[in-house]
């Protein structure tokens, strides 16, 4: 038996070399990999023994030979290929050790495009995908995951079994595919291509989850490997049970909204949509705003804050019953405090700043899967010119109002539409959610609010096609309100709001979230 090594990731290369030549296996590397490996004790042949010449044209042309690809993908059922090979002195080779370096990691920090191109791989993905190619016969190992159980099976049976065969085919040519698409979005992203001919999607598996949505569903979690910003997908976990699916979905939700405020910022989510949500100069200030906005519906739910938690905050956090807490870190104080909660998971999530290009590829796209394809867009995270907003009605918002009017905007664009929130002193005090119609939508907020609705203020995220929502909460006491504008019937909404001496301001832009 022989192998061919050339790996970029050398992460037991030295162990799985020992223990293929103690095999018997016949070992040849390329320069850079036998060079390790001599430095661990472990000498092997020379890739050069296989083809007869150095490496050619600075170093890129080693493996692009016939005394190595034949031996690779001749195959073994066929007579004639094997005399073929005899004829010419070529021998077999079984095992192809070869993984690649990352792309992505490469490309965060600012490098010129010719150095891009030299860090183009060809001759290892070209190894792997001749290896997986000739599966049923040759072993394709891209990755050292797969060091042990190969090893295992050598000592076992004395030959790679074809099932793991199949399994390492899979997975080198899954390997060498999502190389190649992330490239290929990264020249995209140059050429300013967001929404290319052919938009390869790549992730990687963090872990299996016990089950989806529902039991019956299995499912997994996935993380985008051109993802350079900080996000839950690279949270560490400190305490408590793993995520759920659910849980996942919600977190997610918390994280994004909290991290779109610059102030300290808590949000309560169930169920996608958020049940509270406050901004304040202290944080536990902030949790206990966020509470008040619907402290029945944040039983189970989760909570994300974007400032490190305090003991303070976490002491008012172990007074309620939730699934999950998402910041950028916890005190020690904090931490030995929600120990007591063993169930309650804990994530901080630990934002690193590049200098180079934050992301690419997929980072910036939101996607909704439809039967047979799918739907692809432009994240909505625009901020909001104050320019461009106007005052429609007589009366223009004072201060206090605009400021809460600026807060509830930025949280309806979370909210599934049809939205509307009611906002007082930065703080969620009544939301509407997911409904058919916007007058709906506006008596859930304001049930939601009852008696906190005076002198709250109110965002939509689309048009009112009615000016009775209007009507229902100005005699609610809602004084103020934000939407896009652009109905048919927006001067009838103008006339109710100035009958009611409340100040209107359109932005000229809507946030639908479905």
């Amino acid at each position: 038996m022989r192998a061919l090594l050339s790996v970029a990731n050398r992460d037991g290369i030295a162990d799985l070399a020992r223990e293929l030549a103690e095999l018997g296996v016949e070992i040849y590397a390329t320069d850079g990999t036998r060079a390790a490996l001599a430095e661990a004790g472990v000498e092997i042949h020379p890739i050069s023994a296989l083809t007869g010449t150095e490496s050619l044209a600075g170093g890129q042309v080693k493996t692009f030979h016939a005394n190595v690809y034949a031996g690779i993908l001749a195959r073994r059922q066929e007579p004639s290929e094997l005399e073929e090979l005899a004829q010419n002195g070529i021998e077999l080779i079984d095992l192809v050790v070869v993984n690649v370096k990352p792309f992505a990691p490469e490309v965060a920090r600012p490098v010129a495009l010719d150095e891009v191109i030299e860090m183009i791989d060809v001759g290892g993905t070209a190894l792997l995908t001749a290896a997986a190619r000739n599966y049923a016969a040759v072993g394709a190992v891209s990755s050292p995951a797969h060091y042990e159980r190969l090893v295992a099976e050598l000592r076992e049976r004395g030959s790679v079994s074809a099932e793991f065969r199949q399994r390492l085919a899979a997975d080198a040519l899954a390997d060498v595919a999502a190389y190649y698409a992330e490239i290929a979005a990264y020249l995209n992203h140059l050429a300013g291509m967001r929404f290319p001919h052919r938009l390869a999607v790549v992730v990687e598996k963090v872990r299996d989850l016990d089950y989806g949505e529902n039991p019956q569903q299995k499912a997994a979690l996935y993380r985008e490997t051109t993802h350079r910003s900080s996000s839950l997908t690279d949270a560490a976990q400190i305490q408590g049970e793993t995520p759920t699916f659910n849980d996942l979905h919600d977190l997610d939700a918390a994280w994004r909204i909290v991290t779109d405020f610059a102030a300290p910022t808590c949000c309560i989510v169930k169920q996608g949509n958020p049940t509270g949500l406050a901004s304040n100069d202290r944080l536990a200030e902030a949790y206990q705003k966020a509470l008040e906005g619907d402290p029945v519906s944040a039983f189970g739910a989760v909570v994300a804050l974007n400032r490190e938690v305090d003991i303070e905050t976490a002491t008012s956090i172990a007074g309620n019953a939730y699934e999950a807490v998402v910041a950028p870190g916890f005190s020690q104080a904090a931490r030995e405090l929600l120990a007591d909660k063993e169930r309650l998971a804990l994530l901080a999530v630990r934002g690193e700043p590049f200098e180079g290009l934050s992301d690419y590829g997929i980072a910036r796209l939101d996607f909704q899967r439809i039967d047979g394809g799918l739907l692809v867009q432009a994240r909505d995270v625009s901020e909001l010119d104050r320019s461009q907003l106007k005052v429609v009605t007589r009366r223009r918002p004072t201060l206090e109002e605009l400021t809460d009017l600026l807060f509830a905007w930025r949280a309806v664009r979370h909210v599934t539409s049809n939205a509307v929130v009611l906002a007082h002193h930065a703080a969620l005090v009544g939301v509407g959610a997911g409904q058919a119609s916007r007058l709906t939508a506006v008596e859930i907020a304001l049930h939601k609010a009852a008696d906190r609705a005076t002198l709250s203020v109110l965002a939509s995220d689309a048009y009112f096609p009615f000016a009775d929502a209007i009507q229902l909460a100005a005699e609610r006491g809602v004084t103020a309100i934000i939407q896009p504008g652009g109905s048919a019937r927006d001067q009838m909404a103008i006339e109710v709001a100035d009958r009611h001496h409340m100040a209107m301001v359109f932005t000229g832009r809507r946030h639908y979230r479905h």
